[in-house]
């Protein structure tokens, strides 16, 4: 399995307050990107795979939303999430 419990931890660790952190904008959003960079690879060696390409947008727009949410309340927080995960926006 690509997502373990210590890969979840580390991930939460790194963007969230703690490692226990995992509901915050920044921790879901770090968490979607890692998912979405996994989903991105697999699509490219298998290219037929409509189930997982599903997957794929939801991930996206889901992020896509949490983005929004943190751009519109809090915009330095949201700076700090883009810059710290090399998003482009």
């Amino acid at each position: 399995m690509y997502l373990t419990s210590e890969k979840k931890t580390e991930i939460f660790g790194e963007h969230g307050k703690s490692t226990t952190d995992t509901g915050s904008s920044e921790s879901q959003i770090a968490l979607f990107t890692f998912r979405i960079n996994h989903l991105n690879e697999h699509l490219k060696k298998n290219k037929h795979d409509y189930g997982t390409q599903r997957a794929l947008l939801k991930l996206v727009g889901k992020r896509k939303s949490l983005l929004k949410y943190l751009k519109d309340n809090e915009i330095v927080r949201y700076r700090a999430v883009l810059k710290s995960l090399n998003l482009r926006k």
